[in-house]
C-alpha cells in the first residue's frame, strides 16, 4: 500500500496531463490524417485558448465560461484562417505546408507576447475548483480531477462523432477515397476546412481549460506542439483511438519518469517513441515478407 500510495498522485497527474494532450492532439491527428496537412501552428491555437483563460478568468464561473467560449472560437478561427491560407498550396507537399504554418506560428507567437508580455501567466479559477480533496494520504486539486472527467467526456464524444455520425462518415471517406466522396456531391476541400476549424477549436478549448495545468507563456505553443506531434506519431495518423492511448502513455511517461528516473526523464519520451517506431517498422517488414 505504501508503494501504491507513493505513485498514486504522479499517476493521476500523468492521466490529467495525457488527457490534456489528447484534446490537443486529436485535432492535429485528424488534420494530418484526413487532409494530409502538416500544421505547425497547432500549438499556437492552444496558446490562444490559454491566453484567453488568463485574460478572462477572473475567478468567477462566468469568467471561466467566457474564457472557454472565446478560446474555442479563437482556435476555430485560427483553423479557418489556416484552411484559407493553405488552399493555394494544394499539392505542393509537406515542406511548403510546414514553412507556411511555421511562419504563421511565429507571427502569432510574436503578437501574443506583445499583447500579454513575456512572462508565464496563470488564470484565476473559481474558488470551488481552486481547492483540494483527499486522495489516499494526499490532497489533490479539484480542478485537475474535474478536467480528467471533462476530457474523458470529450474523448467519448469525439469517438462517437467520428464513428457513429454522417459527418464522421464523410471525414472517414476523405481518408479512404476522396474522389468517390466528390462524386457523391461532397467537396473534400469543404470537409478539410471543417476539420481544420474543428481541430483548431479543440486546441483552443484545451488551452482554455488546460491553462491551469500548462499555463500560457512564450514557450507554451512549442511545448504543446512537440508533444502533440509525438502523440500523432505514436498513435497513427487519423486515429482518434490511437491518439487517446498514445496521449495516456505520454502523460504517464512524463509524470512517472520524473519520479522513477529524474536524470533520464527528459529523454524517456523520445526513447519510447523511437522504440515504437522501430517495432512498427519491423512488424511491417515481417508482414510484408509473409505476403
Amino acid at each position: 500500500m505504501g508503494l501504491l500510495d507513493a505513485y498514486l498522485i504522479p499517476t493521476i497527474d500523468g492521466l490529467a496531463y495525457g488527457l490534456l494532450l489528447f484534446t490537443v492532439a486529436a485535432g492535429l491527428t485528424l488534420t494530418f490524417g484526413v487532409g494530409d496537412v502538416l500544421n505547425l501552428a497547432h500549438g499556437t491555437m492552444y496558446a490562444l485558448g490559454a491566453y484567453a483563460a488568463a485574460a478572462l478568468g477572473d475567478g468567477s464561473w462566468a469568467g471561466l465560461g467566457l474564457a472557454v467560449v472565446v478560446g474555442t472560437a479563437a482556435g476555430a478561427a485560427g483553423g479557418g484562417l489556416l484552411s484559407v491560407a493553405l488552399a493555394p498550396l494544394t499539392g505542393r507537399g509537406h515542406l511548403t505546408q510546414a514553412l507556411l504554418t511555421f511562419g504563421m506560428a511565429l507571427a502569432a507567437g510574436a503578437v501574443l507576447v506583445l499583447a500579454f508580455g513575456a512572462d508565464d501567466l496563470r488564470p484565476t479559477i473559481p474558488a470551488a475548483l481552486d481547492t483540494a480533496v483527499a486522495v489516499g494520504d494526499h490532497r489533490y486539486p479539484v480542478y485537475r480531477l474535474g478536467f480528467i472527467v471533462a476530457a474523458a467526456v470529450f474523448a467519448a464524444c469525439g469517438w462517437l462523432v467520428i464513428r457513429r455520425t454522417r459527418a464522421g462518415a464523410r471525414v472517414r471517406a476523405v481518408v479512404d477515397d476522396r474522389d468517390m466522396l466528390a462524386c457523391l456531391g461532397t467537396s473534400p476541400r469543404t470537409v478539410l476546412a471543417v476539420v481544420l476549424s474543428a481541430g483548431g477549436a479543440l486546441a483552443g478549448l484545451a488551452g482554455a481549460l488546460g491553462a491551469p495545468i500548462i499555463g500560457p507563456g512564450p514557450r507554451t505553443a512549442d511545448t504543446v506542439l512537440l508533444l502533440s506531434l509525438v502523440i500523432v506519431v505514436l498513435g497513427g495518423l487519423g486515429s482518434i483511438g490511437g491518439a487517446f492511448v498514445a496521449a495516456v502513455i505520454v502523460g504517464q511517461v512524463q509524470s512517472l519518469g520524473v519520479v522513477l528516473a529524474p536524470a533520464w526523464a527528459p529523454y524517456l519520451l523520445f526513447a519510447a517513441m523511437a522504440a515504437v517506431l522501430v517495432l512498427r517498422h519491423r512488424r511491417v517488414l515481417v508482414l510484408g515478407g509473409r505476403s
